[in-house]
């Protein structure tokens, strides 16, 4: 009946304990990880001598996470090009054994542009932050899970909190109408970029991700114009990958889509949106090791 119990529990925070891991490392694959690992040690307890099972779920989760961020730190640093997280469609956001209302819970919060914001703070940052403007934690038990004092969570949580938000640009969940899919796939298919203008914003950002494996932009490219010029020159010079498939889905609880080359290779889009209903931030990836999750449909 213990077994019986603390199998209950956990399945019960699962959800819980994949958005932390998943907000933490920005990938899908680490984030189921560090959940198993947190399984494998939850397992091992006696369930009597623990107090309060979600804190102390959060604390191996979190302290888990901490150490594949070290573990991780190099090869963020040498990776070829931009780092864009792995996506979470929404029928592959966490294990299938989620609810549907499990899954937009763990949608919330999850957009590429803080996940970028908090790549800039350290991971003691970054987990306070989450913990405390997340997963709504006091800082009392944020302290026993980082090893700090209370007071030093709280400094910890504010200074990330300005950092994120001066990094980020307000954007919408805005999900996109039948015009900008229409649109879209014209630009990609005939070349007539001219329907798709009016949809990029004027200081969009534009992020692609080939890992080194696949072709894509090494730095971000700022501006309608230089984006529009990067398409176009693309499609002169039929460099632009066949696309044998768009499907609209939702992205990191936002609107997104799933892109199937001719050759079945697989892209991801990403989209931020201004009040305007304009794209700002454009996100793309192509690197067929942040994928494996991903199907098309």
């Amino acid at each position: 009946m213990a077994d019986l119990k603390m199998s209950e529990i956990f399945e019960t925070e699962r959800p819980r304990l994949f958005g932390l891991a998943y907000r933490m490392l920005g990938s899908v694959a680490d984030a189921e990880d560090m959940v198993q690992d947190t399984w494998l040690r939850w397992s091992n307890v006696e369930i009597d001598t623990i107090n309060n099972a979600q804190a102390f779920l959060t604390t191996i989760v979190t302290r888990l996470s901490l150490d594949q961020l070290k573990s991780a730190k190099h090869t963020k640093e040498t990776y070829i090009g931009s780092w864009l997280p792995e996506p979470l469609l929404s029928d592959t956001q966490s294990s299938p054994s989620n609810t549907p209302d499990q899954t937009v819970e763990i949608a919330d919060d999850v957009s590429f542009a803080l996940i970028l914001a908090m790549e800039k703070l350290s991971p003691a940052e970054r987990a306070s932050f989450l913990l405390h403007d997340v997963f709504d934690l006091d800082f009392d038990e944020i302290a026993k899970t980082l090893d700090r004092t209370p007071a030093s969570c709280r400094k910890l949580a504010s200074r990330a909190r300005q950092k994120i938000r001066s990094d980020r640009d307000q954007t919408l969940p805005v999900r996109p109408e039948e015009p900008l899919i229409a649109s879209f796939h014209a630009a990609l298919q005939t070349g007539d970029l001219e329907g798709f203008v009016k949809f990029i914003a004027k200081d969009a950002i534009l992020v692609t991700d080939g890992g080194g494996i696949k072709t894509a932009t090494l730095n971000p490219i700022v501006g309608r114009d230089k984006i529009l010029r990067l398409f176009a020159g693309l499609l002169s010079k039929n460099q632009m990958p066949g696309f044998d498939d768009i499907k609209l889905t939702t992205i990191n609880g936002g609107p997104g889509i799933l892109v199937r080359e001719a050759d079945g290779s697989l892209q991801v889009w990403s989209m931020g949106w201004t009040p305007e209903g304009q794209i700002k931030e454009l996100y793309i990836i192509r690197n067929p090791e942040k994928l494996g999750h991903v199907v098309f449909d």
